[in-house]
């Protein structure tokens, strides 16, 4: 006992306090969380060759983790009208317009944003092809695409028209995204509307990560050189993965994207080469804080999604570079478990 006592004395306090933490949970009543986190190429950088159909084996195999929420690397409508509100802080343009959804709705952004959630309250088990579109139109005027595209998806293709306010612009928009290589379209909410769920949850975060500085063109450079000092591993990584990406299914490409060894390297490109970097403002160093506010934010809102939902299975798709920081924050939380995202691949 005396030497126990010895060892934790020794010990820094903060991972004492740290590691009584991680036990708090361990006589919870009630289901555990189930999180698992997708680490994805960024399907906009896919070869011209890709086909979303090469999708299909990972859709398959996403779909039996059955996840009752599905989060993707999105801005919130909320945040989007929190940028609105203070446009001398983040800019006239911080999210994509909602003029055409408005004028169609004749919601507002703020307006739009409460009508969703109060739509998701009542919505009924077997909503009609008018809701789906009206729903859809809402979402579009919240600065909910994804979730827009969702609706759209579960309607039958006779349905997939103009009506219930749902116009013939936003209709010619949800028809883009059907042809747009983004995760959050092509994953997400194809994903979403095969277990007939209504909507994801965009938990992207920019406010803090927002670097004030005053030569900005000065702080890129800075970053970019620290990055260009990346180690051959990370080379041959990437070469790796770009090949992977030709194939006509992609579920290999994802298993070596969510291989531990995989996501060390990116871990060290992305942030290890910026803490070794060289700045007389120490500029590699702030980026890196904006970095981990950034995924701070995200992991706390991915956390609301199922924050009255104990138990919940939670898909959340997002970066690969992200994904080593997701894993070790949202494991970190009390009744949540990490499920193995190379477990469910295989």
């Amino acid at each position: 006992m005396h030497w126990m006592w010895a060892v934790m004395l020794g010990l820094p306090f903060a991972a004492q306090a740290q590691g009584h933490l991680a036990t708090l949970d361990r006589d919870m009543v009630g289901p555990r969380s189930q999180v698992l986190v997708l680490g994805t190429a960024h399907l906009s950088n896919m070869p011209k060759s890709f086909n979303p159909a090469a999708l299909d084996g990972v859709l398959d195999k996403l779909a039996a983790f059955k996840p009752d929420i599905i989060t993707v690397e999105d801005e919130p409508g909320e945040d989007c009208d929190l940028a609105a509100r203070q446009p001398a802080k983040y800019g006239k343009n911080y999210c994509p317009s909602t003029d055409a959804a408005k004028a169609a709705t004749g919601l507002a952004l703020t307006a739009a944003l409460a009508e969703a959630d109060q739509t998701l309250k009542t919505w009924p088990a077997q909503p009609d092809a008018a809701q789906r579109r009206r729903f859809a139109a809402v979402l579009l005027a919240a600065n909910e695409p994804t979730s827009a595209y969702v609706q759209w998806l579960q309607l039958p293709q006779a349905e997939r028209r103009a009506g219930d306010t749902l116009d013939d612009a936003l209709v010619a928009r949800l028809q883009r995204i059907a042809g747009t290589n983004n995760e959050s379209y092509q994953i997400a909410a194809v994903l979403a509307a095969r277990l007939g769920l209504q909507r994801v949850h965009a938990v992207d975060n920019h406010t803090g990560d927002r670097i004030d500085v005053p030569d900005i063109k000065a702080f890129v450079r800075s970053i970019e050189g620290a990055w260009a000092a990346g180690s051959a591993e990370t080379k041959a990584l990437r070469k790796q993965q770009d090949a992977l990406k030709l194939a006509p299914d992609l579920l290999p490409l994802y298993r070596a994207i969510n291989d531990p060894a995989s996501l060390a390297v990116d871990a060290d490109a992305n942030v290890l080469t910026a803490m070794r970097g060289k700045s007389p403002e120490n500029y590699p160093q702030m980026w890196v804080a904006g970095w981990e506010i950034r995924n701070l934010r995200m992991v706390a809102n991915i956390r609301e999604t199922f924050r009255e939902r104990p138990g919940a299975r939670v898909l959340t798709i997002v970066g690969s570079a992200h994904k080593s920081w997701f894993d070790a924050w949202l494991g970190q939380l009390q009744g949540v478990d990490i499920v193995s995202a190379v477990d469910v691949l295989r």
